[in-house]
């Protein structure tokens, strides 16, 4: 099992003596298509075993086992002319093929070929064909390794925003707690992590055949971007999803509002909007002219409140400005409150996202159609010893445990506390409450802080004093030797 894990660190050490993919993104990108293709042709050779009439929807020149599988096939300039001037026009072209043409036909949309040596390039093929993903030690392996992969994307630039923690996907998914049966979204999906949660949640539930037809028709999703879309492809691919062809690459918010008619509405959403970005021009004019912003995360809550059906579930990340900005961030809440019951918000400490922001962020829970009366707001800690997360100390889920505990038998704690709909409506909808039981990390007491601001001021004379001391004898010493 550990030879996928060397063929996957081979593969980016051959990738790094390319000079087209110089970076992560344009790293991970390539690999995207790539690794596509390749679990794509597998599941083939699978389904060309199971079913006498299968037909693939590509043309036989363009799958992977004619032009990638013979290690002693096409390389050099060969291969480079027939990935970028025939493979990849082709893909983007493709017609017919029913579901898993249309998916293929999205996948390869936007895609690129960054690597400009095609021997490096045939090196990488055929490391690539050393993983058997029907084999399912070989997928899982690689599923862990593609897990690692999409948060190695963290550092490459902005393209973290496309990864949430694992812990906090796992958590919102058991708290909301997909059925058998219902429909989930995730409408600003990434690499699929809240997806693949989903699936894993509602496969625990599944017992027949027919039940796991149930499970792969039941979820959806919508990826802006093109690199986190076609990484969501393939990782729903590894995780079993023969056709993920709904998942979507179009942006959520360009289609009006009021164009999400009862037919797309869901019983679930779980998500992680992008937070801090700016919409472009125009988008805002799709929302009703009393919630109209151009800030991406407040926006998709106005989406969530339509796009559920009564009695719909929700789990989302936002950051703190959407739970204490005023103006239209009032609206909403407002909004929120009345036509859904928040019922809980647990507040993360900062660094659950870094590096790719500091900023602090919630997880909010709500089910719509009920009008909230109280919210229970839950202060996850650091675990004991840690100051901050970073990329080799993530959140883990195990630190969720003693919410996973609260959750159905509330109670006040020293990390959880409840405010009624009066005060917060009092507060003028500031969702951000701090912690009563915690000690007021504000400024301080005015006598010990001027008190502390004299010991600083004698501590930086001290200082002064010793340095002023060194140099002059430092000084002394040189003009001594040079005379």
């Amino acid at each position: 099992m550990s030879n996928v894990s060397n063929v996957v660190k081979t593969i980016q050490d051959i990738m790094r003596k390319d000079a087209g993919t110089y970076g992560d993104a344009q790293r991970l990108e390539q690999l995207g298509w790539m690794f596509f293709l390749k679990i794509l042709d597998d599941r083939e050779i699978e389904l060309e075993l199971l079913q006498d009439d299968y037909k693939s929807p590509l043309p036989t020149d363009l799958r992977w086992a004619a032009w990638a599988k013979d290690e002693e096939g096409i390389t050099g300039e060969e291969l480079l002319n027939f990935v970028n001037n025939k493979l990849l026009p082709s893909m983007k072209a493709l017609t017919g093929g029913g579901k898993m043409g249309g998916l293929i036909r999205m996948a390869f949309e936007d895609a690129n070929n960054y690597m400009k040596n095609g021997t490096l390039m045939r090196q990488v093929v055929n490391k690539i064909n050393g993983i058997d993903f029907n084999a399912s030690d070989d997928r899982h392996m690689f599923g862990d390794i593609y897990e690692k992969l999409l948060r190695d994307l963290q550092s490459a630039g902005n393209a973290g925003e496309f990864y949430t923690p694992r812990a906090v996907t796992q958590f919102i998914v058991e708290q909301v707690n997909p059925q058998l049966g219902e429909t989930v979204l995730d409408p600003a999906c990434g690499t699929g992590g809240f997806l693949v949660c989903a699936i894993e949640h509602l496969r625990k539930q599944a017992k027949t055949d027919e039940d796991e037809r149930t499970v792969q028709a039941s979820f959806s999703g919508i990826e802006k971007k093109h690199l986190p879309h076609i990484l969501c492809m393939t990782n729903l691919m590894l995780h079993g999803i023969d056709v993920p062809s709904n998942v979507r690459h179009d942006n959520t918010l360009s289609r009006p509002l009021r164009d999400w008619g009862p037919a797309d509405r869901v019983n679930v959403v779980v998500t992680n909007p992008p937070f801090g970005g700016m919409e472009e021009d125009g988008i805002e004019s799709n929302f009703p002219a009393e919630f109209r912003t151009r800030e991406t995360a407040d926006l998709f809550l106005v989406f969530l409140m339509k796009i559920l059906k009564p009695g719909g579930r929700a789990g989302l990340v936002l950051p703190d400005g959407t739970l204490f900005g005023e103006g239209v961030k009032t609206r909403i809440k407002e909004e929120l409150l009345k036509e859904c019951n928040l019922h809980t918000i647990v507040r993360l400490p900062n660094g659950v996202f870094s590096p790719y922001t500091g900023i602090k962020t919630n997880l909010l829970f709500f089910t719509k159609g009920e009008q909230t009366q109280e919210v229970w707001f839950y202060e996850h800690p650091y675990p004991p010893g840690a100051k901050s997360y970073n990329k080799t100390k993530p959140i883990r889920i195990e630190e969720f445990e003693p919410e996973r505990a609260w959750w159905h038998n509330r109670v006040e704690t020293e990390q959880a506390w409840r405010v009624s709909i009066d005060q917060i409506k009092a507060n003028n909808y500031n969702l951000d409450i701090k912690n009563p039981h915690s000690a007021d990390d504000g400024p301080g007491d005015v006598d010990h802080l001027l008190v502390e601001y004299e010991r600083l001021l004698a501590q930086i004379a001290e200082t002064r004093s010793v340095l002023k001391q060194e140099l002059q004898l430092a000084l002394a010493a040189t003009s001594g030797t040079s005379e």
